[in-house]
């Protein structure tokens, strides 16, 4: 890497840290920055301080918020008797685009992944635990993603949760709208199979 002042290799060495960001896109953020005027700089600055400084879990479904409980667990309209898990917080904004659930959320913040060091005690599980135990849901729908951390991380869901009361099920996987059957592979159109429904 070219020698850069000392402030602009800690802003590329900061940049670095980002998911997704090399050294390369790390230079062309840094300089990016740096061309900037005072006030866009001083605006990015200020929402990183504020992201840090006013945004925590939702104590009810550990989804990022600035209030507590969270717009979707502070909603008297929603269905509060069926709970969506989900890994990430960005998956809230999946599900909410089809704008057919209306149901509450809960966010487990990672997945199980022995490889990674992640067992189920790094999850964020207790608070779905005592939502469950206290009868406040009728209905598990497990909206991990279709990978081996994801199924496994479902599979260890439903066998703790599992109560005469509690419907627990799991999204269904398989051939996505729009592509050919023909490029499916072996996996994906087994999901398809065993996901199919009654028409």
């Amino acid at each position: 890497m070219p020698n850069f002042a000392e402030p602009m290799t800690r802003l590329i060495d900061e940049l670095k840290k980002l998911p997704g960001v090399g050294s390369k896109s790390a230079q062309r953020l840094a300089f990016h920055i740096l061309r900037s005027s005072e006030d866009d700089a001083e605006a990015l600055a200020a929402a990183v301080r504020d992201v840090k400084a006013k945004l925590r879990l939702c104590s009810v479904c550990n989804n990022i918020t600035d209030v507590d409980p969270c717009v979707y667990c502070s909603n008297p309209t929603r269905n509060h008797r069926l709970v969506c898990v989900v890994e990430e917080p960005t998956n809230i904004g999946a599900i909410e685009k089809t704008r057919h659930f209306n149901g509450a959320y809960h966010v487990l913040h990672g997945s199980i992944s022995p490889l990674h060091g992640v067992g189920p005690e790094q999850l964020r599980l207790s608070n779905l635990f005592r939502r469950i135990d206290a009868g406040e849901v009728d209905e598990v729908i497990l909206a991990t993603n279709p990978t081996v951390e994801g199924e496994a991380t479902a599979m260890y869901i439903s066998q703790q949760i599992r109560r005469p009361a509690v419907k627990v099920t799991r999204i269904a996987t398989g051939i996505p709208v729009g592509s050919d059957i023909e490029y499916a592979d072996e996996v994906t159109m087994l999901k398809a199979m065993e996901g199919r429904r009654e028409l």
